[in-house]
């Protein structure tokens, strides 16, 4: 009777602790230690600077339309209606002396300015050597698209792109196809190359509090590595019903080479 007890309680064990509890498939939950009430003090995003290798969309405009021609190499400067590759091969690279070049204007060193720096350093530079206050010049300097890479258990890995301003990583993994059921929500890996090296930081999804944390909104480039809960490495299965449908096909396994060893 005792042995069959023992049996009982370590089969409802293993079936508990194998499977996966909701709490922690539940992303932005209020816990223990968050902030009181129902606002989050958000981290204000320090604009981006430029690093070498980012692409850059750039378009000059003017009352007249002939005249900055010769600055645009295409004719329309909307990177949402351009393919990857056409931004690619269109934009303005950030060589790895941190210059870009600009026909007409030559080379220009945007290695650590913002993109309204370089806005204004443009339109500065054409009003004072190619044009006169007259002229209208207007300058539009975009990101040829939000790129970042993630990887591990998400529903699509891979380098991504999206065409948006400023993006959150919660954004970023829906835009993956969201965390599966085995990935861990609790420590997702953002790793980011600055000017002065790689920052690497473990963050919270399932804590609302993550709102605050600076790195939950993305850099252009940031890395995101979404770790295997051990119920994966285990291979019980993430649900009940999977932990169950194991274990049975186990205990049969067992029971079945038992009996043809006693025969």
């Amino acid at each position: 009777m005792n042995k069959r007890l023992f049996f009982i309680v370590a089969f409802i064990s293993v079936l508990f602790t194998s499977c996966i509890p909701v709490k922690d498939l539940v992303y932005l939950q209020k816990k223990e230690n968050t902030t009181s009430g129902n606002t989050i003090s958000m981290v204000e995003s320090k604009p981006y600077r430029l690093q070498t290798h980012d692409i850059l969309s750039i378009t000059i405009k003017a009352s007249d339309p002939k005249l900055v021609t010769i600055f645009n190499p295409s004719t329309d400067g909307q990177p949402e209606g351009k393919s990857e590759s056409d931004l690619y091969f269109d934009g303005f690279t950030v060589d790895d002396h941190g210059n870009i070049r600009i026909p007409v204007l030559g080379e220009m060193n945007v290695m650590g300015f913002t993109l309204e720096e370089v806005r204004v350093n443009i339109e500065k530079q054409l009003l004072a050597d190619y044009f006169k206050e007259n002229a209208s010049i207007f300058v539009v300097v975009k990101l040829a698209g939000f790129r970042y890479t993630i990887n591990g258990e998400v529903g699509s890995t891979g380098t991504k792109t999206l065409f948006q301003e400023k993006v959150n990583v919660m954004e970023a993994i829906a835009n993956a196809g969201d965390i599966t059921t085995t990935g861990d929500r609790k420590t997702v890996t953002i790793i980011r190359q600055t000017p002065t090296g790689t920052e690497m930081k473990d963050i919270d999804l399932t804590n609302i509090n993550v709102m605050s944390s600076p790195y939950y909104f993305l850099q252009p480039n940031d890395y995101i590595y979404v770790k295997p809960l051990k119920q994966k490495t285990w291979g019980t299965g993430s649900t009940g019903i999977q932990s169950l449908t194991t274990i049975i096909a186990l205990l049969s396994l067992v029971t079945t080479t038992f009996l043809l060893l006693k025969k």
